[in-house]
């Protein structure tokens, strides 16, 4: 979850573009960063009962992360995923990506982690809902899953959780959506979401910045491609093992390397 992701860096900003930011934001949510921003908070809210409402929906993102390696090197890492979910308790996420290619399956009796890799899976029983699908992930694996607060039944719970501050940019594009933007700051992480303008209040970019590692290494998801009613397949969420797949325990940690922030260069 976003109390353990990592991203890519801004880079370096021209002079005068700092400037011109500063000025800009002198007199409004910087000079308000040590409080809780009652419009930033108000449009996570309104994001997250929005999603909390739909019964179903598929989108697809693509995502980059950070490493630093022990020279100081910083290497970004992009992989794609589509997710499709049907309240209260169906899930399918593929993942595919230079570390790892994955497949999870929950039909709200099994969870099913599939490496397409080295074709082979582990089954775990997880009879519940989708919260407990991804909270059963994460312990099964001990690998944190880094935007799936936006998954969760009530997403502003997973959210709001250690928020210290908050800030409203105003407006920005992504993907040529107008977006409002967020920022916000914990002990550990600073994270901020883009939320597009209008009476579909859905995420459209997300960050999450580590602070206290050398680097302050990031992980970025954009959304793209949301349909809020979509044509599911019938067995979207069952697992069938491929021709020659393999059962295991669980899956290595390398077949689920896409899932992680951990700084493997480190």
């Amino acid at each position: 979850m976003k109390n353990n992701g990592l991203i890519p860096g801004t880079g370096r900003h021209w002079m005068a573009l700092g400037v011109v930011l500063s000025l800009s934001l002198a007199n409004g949510a910087i000079a308000r960063a040590d409080d809780i921003n009652p419009d930033a908070d108000e449009i996570l809210r309104s994001m997250s009962s929005y999603l909390a409402a739909t019964k179903a929906f598929s989108v697809n993102a693509d995502i980059d992360f950070e490493i630093v390696t022990t020279a100081g090197e910083k290497l970004q890492f992009s992989s794609y995923a589509t997710v499709v979910l049907q309240r209260p308790n169906q899930l399918y996420i593929q993942r595919q990506g230079a570390l790892a290619s994955t497949g999870t399956f929950f039909d709200g009796e099994t969870l099913t982690l599939f490496g397409q890799n080295i074709n082979a899976y582990a089954q775990f029983a997880v009879p519940g809902t989708i919260d407990e699908a991804i909270q059963a992930f994460e312990l099964e694996t001990g690998i944190p899953a880094p935007g799936a607060d936006l998954l969760f039944a009530d997403p502003y719970v997973g959210l709001a959780d250690g928020v210290q501050s908050s800030s409203y940019l105003g407006t920005a594009y992504v993907n040529g959506i107008e977006c409002y933007h967020l920022a916000f700051r914990e002990r550990d992480v600073d994270w901020q979401i883009w939320v597009q303008t209008g009476d579909q209040p859905l995420p459209m970019k997300y960050v999450i910045t580590t602070k206290w590692i050398t680097g302050s290494p990031q992980y970025q998801v954009r959304l793209r491609d949301w349909n809020t009613n979509p044509q599911i397949a019938a067995g979207q969420f069952i697992f069938s093992p491929p021709a020659g797949a393999t059962q295991l325990e669980a899956l290595p940690a390398s077949e689920l390397a896409d899932f992680t922030s951990t700084q493997e260069g480190q």
